[in-house]
């Protein structure tokens, strides 16, 4: 593929810390990332902020609040994960949907492919910049935006899944699924405004764990064993 969006979990660039960075891992991940673009491919990347924070964490302050914590702790995520990127050789920049001063640029479609000409992997951080919708809503509204080929979701989990895995020993495992199905039987993929947004924009997601060995490598290659959901 020539170009794909990568969704990160916040919780797993956290490691066994649960919380924070585990700089190990975000640095493997950084040196996957650069084999695809070493090979070719534009990278877009969304990074969940479930290490620092979730929109519903709390049930003391107001909703919109909440999110847009959530919203800085992606900011933050993404500032981070873009300077191990460019510690292992590449160029990054860091888009936003608001204003963040000098830290961020301002998204556009028109700058995010600038940077993607320029070879540069491109972060997009903030989620969509308003409350009530999840980075998995980002993720799947970026993808479309940037005429992306496909979506690369890294999980906590190797796949998608009838049942949850942790609690059911006997779940089994989809090699493929449609979003019709994935609606329709409310796998736990993406959120359902995600998933819509999938279907109405013919979006494929490609799911994997991303703590097996070159995951993310083996999602755009013949070596998939993920999931793939098909539109």
């Amino acid at each position: 593929m020539k170009r794909v969006l990568l969704k990160l979990s916040g919780e797993a660039l956290a490691g066994e810390k649960k919380t924070g960075f585990d700089e190990p891992t975000v640095t493997e991940v950084a040196k996957q990332v650069k084999r695809l673009v070493d090979g070719g491919t534009q990278v877009g990347i969304v990074i969940g902020g479930g290490n620092f924070w979730r929109g519903r964490t709390s049930e003391t302050i107001d909703r919109t609040k909440a999110d847009q914590i959530g919203m800085l702790a992606t900011v933050m995520n993404c500032i981070y994960v873009s300077e191990i990127f460019r510690s292992v050789g590449m160029m990054t920049q860091v888009l936003t949907p608001f204003e963040c001063g000098s830290f961020t640029k301002l998204f556009s479609k028109d700058r995010a492919n600038k940077y993607f000409a320029r070879n540069m992997v491109v972060f997009f951080a903030g989620g969509t910049g308003h409350p009530y919708f999840s980075t998995d809503t980002a993720t799947v509204l970026r993808a479309v935006e940037i005429e992306a080929e496909g979506i690369l979701l890294a999980k906590a989990v190797d796949g998608v899944y009838d049942s949850d895995p942790k609690i059911n020993p006997a779940a089994k495992k989809y090699d493929q699924v449609t979003i019709q199905e994935v609606i329709e039987k409310q796998l736990a993929v993406v959120d359902l405004t995600a998933s819509i947004l999938c279907m109405e924009n013919r979006m494929p997601m490609y799911v994997f764990g991303l703590n097996e060995e070159n995951s993310i490598v083996k999602a755009i290659s013949g070596e998939f064993a993920g999931t793939k959901v098909t539109v």
